[in-house]
């Protein structure tokens, strides 16, 4: 049984597919069709709606992909759609601007826009071009050109930023914390949707039945279900493990909970790193952002998942647990091949410790892309050096796209360790980087693009650090 809010009112569902999405449930099981479907992978933005959450007595809301959205993981949460804005015959103010600035065409993809704008002004007290522009990046449209959008974004804050969901906030927490928490989950046949509630459940499910799939965000995994048609026997979702969301910061190390989201875990990592606030900035789109994990990025094992680099480069470890059973890992001995990893059979990814940087470190990431945002890497670079004056004490230097997996280049490092940080020494790395490298051709860049990339984007580490500049421009690198 899943129970959730849906326009104020409980609503409870328990006979359907474990891999249902939130999309298919609204369209075809309620004929809510304003929210439409656009791409089915979490791209386009016009399957938009808004989750609510309890969070420190207030609601946190947060924008979502319906079509990768798995109907279990609404489990105490409020549904919010296109249809829920209107109060009576009173439109919303992000509704009624859109129509003021005739930010609409066809109208396919606006009820996706509106639901951005709706959560961006439930999120943020005033007007930002900035702010809002972000809040869109998920959202496409083929007609308006953008500029009536951005503007209805402005302008829904013409009479103040409140609105009706603020008078009925208490009441909608007081039904979310009645809500039955009791084993949630789906039944259809003999397959099945779970939400343990524990680690140990979590371990205990998987010894059981140890080709379950895992699900966190589901950013990836969704597309299976939506592209392949995927009907998983088990689904295991990790997104109501309390310890597995949570991040905390001791005094020399940074755990994150292998549930954390991006959105969640973002602000922890820009304040002790702030050269990843442009990459985490451009990791998707909002809408990814929000369900997306790094624990999901990191067993995936894509060789451009965006995270991997710099966390190679901080020394990052993982925690896997089987059973009662744990082992700590490190992450350059994680990935094993092409998608394939170290982890064994009903093993996951707990948590993901990062060392706190050493005052004499210098750290950069630099990401090429086509597009600036909401797309994936040609090549990602991550560099840190620890330099003792001008020596270099240590180095790491990590790479995506290079290779069949997230990998650091051994070779270029033992050129640069215990020696000084100059131009010759710098090259001598460049020029080591093919020894261990073979890039593919392929739609996002050629092998020799991504060679030369590979050795430039090191070279301009160098510059940076020698000029005192480690600051991320991805708009510098975009290809």
């Amino acid at each position: 049984m899943v129970s959730f809010i849906l326009n104020g009112e409980q609503h409870v569902i328990e006979n359907l597919p474990p891999e249902t999405t939130v999309l298919d449930y609204l369209r075809e099981d309620l004929g809510r069709t304003g929210t439409k479907e656009g791409c089915a992978s979490g791209d386009c933005g016009a399957c938009t709606v808004v989750i609510a959450e309890a969070h420190e007595e207030k609601l946190q809301y947060r924008t979502s992909n319906a079509c990768i959205t798995l109907l279990g993981t609404l489990q105490g949460k409020q549904l919010i759609t296109v249809e829920n804005l209107a109060s009576g015959q009173a439109l919303h103010q992000c509704q009624q601007a859109m129509i003021d600035c005739h930010g609409s065409q066809c109208g396919f993809c606006t009820p996706g826009f509106i639901m951005s704008l709706f959560a961006h002004f439930k999120n943020h007290a005033a007007p930002d071009r900035d702010e809002i522009i972000e809040s869109l990046g998920g959202n496409l449209c083929r007609c308006t050109g953008y500029k009536p959008i951005l503007n209805a974004g402005i302008s829904m804050y013409e009479n103040g930023n409140t609105d009706e969901f603020d008078k009925s906030e208490t009441e909608i927490l007081k039904k979310l914390a009645s809500l039955p928490k009791a084993d949630p989950g789906l039944q259809a046949n003999s397959r099945a949707f779970v939400a343990p509630t524990s680690v140990d459940e979590l371990a205990g499910i998987l010894l059981d039945h140890p080709n379950a799939r895992l699900l966190a965000g589901g950013t990836d995994f969704g597309l299976e279900i939506t592209q392949a048609l995927a009907q998983p026997d088990l689904i295991a979702y990790t997104g109501n493990i309390e310890s597995m969301t949570r991040i905390e910061v001791t005094k020399n190390i940074m755990h994150i909970g292998g549930a954390a989201t991006y959105s969640n875990v973002s602000p922890a990592l820009i304040s002790h790193w702030p050269e990843l606030k442009e990459l985490l900035n451009r990791l998707g789109s909002v809408q990814i952002r929000n369900q997306g994990t790094i624990g999901g990025n990191v067993a995936n094992a894509s060789p451009i998942a965006d995270t991997l680099p710099p966390l190679l480069a901080l020394d990052a470890t993982v925690t896997l647990r089987k059973g009662a059973q744990q082992r700590t890992l490190a992450l350059k001995d994680f990935f094993v091949r092409y998608k394939v990893t170290a982890l064994e059979e009903s093993e996951f990814i707990e948590g993901i410790q990062i060392p706190l940087r050493d005052s004499s470190d210098y750290f950069a990431v630099y990401k090429v892309s086509k597009r600036i945002e909401d797309d994936i890497s040609a090549v990602c670079l991550a560099v840190r050096w620890r330099l003792d004056g001008e020596t270099i004490s240590d180095v790491r230097i990590a790479y995506g796209g290079l290779a069949d997996i997230p990998k650091r280049s051994i070779t270029a490092e033992k050129a640069l360790k215990g020696r000084a940080l100059t131009e010759s020494s710098i090259r001598e790395a460049m020029a080591a980087i093919p020894q261990e490298f073979s890039p593919i051709d392929d739609v996002r860049a050629s092998a020799l693009y991504r060679e030369k990339l590979a050795k430039n984007l090191l070279f301009r580490a160098y510059l940076a650090t020698i000029q005192g500049d480690s600051t991320l421009r991805v708009a510098d690198y975009v290809t």
